[in-house]
Formats: structure tokens, C-alpha cells, sequence
């Protein structure tokens, strides 16, 4: 799964990777996606394992 430059890592489903020219905006997309695809698949809520400073609504 790719939103702009940042994708799904191949190895590891739980890391995001810049494929070249990723914005914050591209993993926040990406990540708010994943959240939702896990959510609606197996009815668990991901909390992301990183410290958010400042959140972008996209």
C-alpha cells in the first residue's frame, strides 16, 4: 500500500518507508488508512508507537 512516496514496508507490515519525496501528510494519510483497514478487518484499534507533535487533518 503506497500514499504519495511513503509505503507499507515489504519486511514488516508496522513500518512505513519513503520511497522518495514522502510528506507528513503522505504517512499521516497512510497511517490513518492502516488504522482503518486493521479496524474494520479484525475490530482492533491501532494506537500509533510514536509521539505525534503535531497532527495534520487530511
Amino acid at each position: 500500500m503506497r500514499r504519495g512516496g511513503a509505503e507499507v514496508s515489504t519486511r514488516h507490515a508496522n513500518f512505513i518507508v519513503n520511497r522518495g519525496g514522502a510528506t507528513a501528510a503522505d504517512v499521516m494519510v497512510l497511517m490513518t488508512e492502516i488504522v482503518e483497514r486493521v479496524r474494520l478487518h479484525s475490530g482492533i484499534v491501532l494506537e500509533p508507537e510514536i509521539r505525534l507533535l503535531a497532527e495534520q487533518r487530511v
